[in-house]
């Protein structure tokens, strides 16, 4: 399986690894004063991350619920349809099988998986200031990787083909499902404690993983910390740390209040090769890009069930057309630009993602889906619970979103962002894929941006309708893009343009009937 950032290493030492279980000990790292201009800053106790959404975020309501009767009662061939379906996440990237699921179905003892090395994914966190110093945020997942014989991953990864069995794809499609079904059927380490290198990180380009962002190598900050809480029964680890500002050979880490660049240090999860990534100390202010991945960065076809499941599981990512230079551009042109990718992937399939990210757009920090959201409600609202933790972290900052309409989470949590934290959302950018995609029959509700300003945001087709905004600062619609929003339900595709016309319904049924095929063939995870 690919190792992301090859040029950085991360250790594990015995069975490290970190998150939200009981309270432990405090960190044992001892601060290093800052620079004589910084040297009231003092390390906190640690915060924990909590992994529950909160109680504003209820239970969306059905979609087919309000479309209208015109593809409800088309709908209502295929009985009941779960919520989950409508929230733009098919089935087939939810409910993988997890630790002793997992042990059971490769038939191993307890013995066997005690021999096998531990495995570290470790996220690239990003770090905040605050008036006692720099906080990160460490979170990933400790595992192990069975070896599962060649056969077996065959008999495995055919579950999720639909209509395609892995002995007739191409000899490196074959190797890539192979590898993406081993990443899925690994046995998560409960109860560890995760212990991590921290030390400058080197430079390098300007888009792409080396160099993202427009970060800088900072004159210090090695350490080594022991994370305070072990790992969740999912193997889970999620904690804020205060971070000691120890001197290097080229001087301290910045103050978070004196600097606006933003800089990188490599961060090893100690006793495993498997563990690195680069956290991103980011300053109070300045702008953060929130991205999402699928169908904006590179080809998934979510919407497409049996398309979807060869481009994520099969076939190598590619980057959707020419979205690398338009981020690479924005990297170079907007000063401590601070990249965040967010995805609702489950965290088995998040190395892969991480990989295509960090060698096509420049790098920043990473959000997913941890194991710990595995009830249907919970991974409803992950996307606006994880939106809401860096907004919250970053108060003073000011937001680019941009995601594609085949997610309606996506398309209710940003528009209520922006009425929500008007001082914070500077631009929101959709691609509306059922505009260029005729495969796409997901309807989307732009309702909800019904009451914004038009200036911030921006429904677009292709990358080049991005060229040329001065996002830095604040224009967000390009005005030669016709937006045709009805605030209500559309889909190009159908010809929905408000209440659905139930001449669309065939066509819908199509994409719902190929899905639940999907949902049944996933069930087989379970037998």
């Amino acid at each position: 399986m690919p190792i992301f950032k090859s040029q950085l290493c991360v250790a594990i030492t015995g069975v490290a690894a970190v998150v939200l279980a009981n309270p432990g000990p405090t960190p044992s790292a001892q601060l290093v004063a800052f620079p004589e201009a910084v040297a009231h800053a003092q390390i906190t106790p640690p915060s924990r991350v909590q992994r529950h959404p909160t109680q504003t975020y209820k239970h969306r309501r059905d979609l087919f619920d309000s479309l209208g009767s015109g593809v409800n009662s088309v709908l209502s061939q295929l009985g009941n349809i779960p919520s989950y379906v409508a929230s733009g996440v098919p089935n087939f990237f939810q409910d993988f099988p997890t630790g002793d699921a997992v042990q059971s179905s490769l038939g191993l003892d307890d013995e066997q998986v005690a021999a096998l090395p531990t495995n570290v994914l470790n996220l690239s966190p990003y770090g905040n200031w605050t008036d006692q110093g720099w906080n990160v945020r460490f979170h990933g997942n400790v595992y192990k990787q069975p070896n599962i014989p060649q056969d077996r991953l065959n008999d495995l990864a055919n579950i999720f083909l639909i209509d395609v069995d892995i002995e007739t794809l191409p000899p490196e499609q074959q190797d890539q499902a192979r590898n993406m079904t081993a990443s899925i059927f690994v046995i998560q380490q409960e109860d560890q404690n995760v212990t991590v290198h921290l030390e400058p990180a080197a430079m390098a380009g300007s888009s792409g993983e080396p160099g993202g962002g427009g970060a800088v190598t900072p004159g210090g900050g090695s350490q080594d910390l022991a994370l305070p809480y072990p790992t969740t029964e999912q193997g889970d680890f999620d904690v804020f740390l205060p971070i000691a500002n120890t001197s290097g050979p080229n001087g301290y880490l910045m103050a978070g209040n004196a600097t606006n660049d933003i800089q990188r240090l490599n961060v090893y999860a100690n006793g495993t090769n498997t563990g690195n990534a680069t956290a991103y100390l980011v300053p109070p202010t300045g702008l953060t890009i929130i991205s999402d991945v699928d169908d904006i960065l590179r080809v998934t076809k979510i919407y497409d069930p049996a398309e979807g499941l060869l481009n994520s599981f099969a076939r190598p990512f590619v980057p959707w057309m020419n979205m690398p230079e338009i981020y690479a551009n924005w990297s170079r042109s907007i000063p401590d630009f601070h990249f965040h990718y967010l995805t609702t992937t489950p965290e088995q399939v998040t190395r892969n993602y991480m990989d295509f990210i960090f060698k096509t757009y420049p790098g920043g920090s990473f959000d997913t889906r941890p194991l710990n959201f595995s009830d249907v409600s919970a991974t409803l609202s992950i996307r606006a619970f994880l939106l809401n933790k860096i907004f919250d972290t970053f108060p003073q900052r000011k937001f680019i979103l941009v995601a594609d309409t085949s997610n309606s989470d996506v398309m209710r949590a940003y528009p209520q962002l922006a009425v929500d934290r008007p001082n914070q959302v500077q631009c929101i950018f959709l691609r509306n894929t059922s505009a260029t995609d005729a495969d796409n029959y997901f309807p989307y509700d732009t309702s909800g941006f019904e009451n914004l300003n038009q200036q911030m945001y921006m429904f677009f087709n292709v990358p080049d309708d991005l060229r040329g905004l001065d996002i830095a600062n604040g224009q967000c619609y390009n005005q030669s893009v016709p937006q045709n929003v009805t605030f209500g339900f559309q889909d190009e595709a159908l010809g929905i343009h408000g209440d659905p016309p139930s001449a669309a319904g065939h066509v819908v049924i199509q994409w719902f009937a190929s899905l639940v095929t999907a949902i049944a063939v996933t069930a087989w995870l379970f037998v």
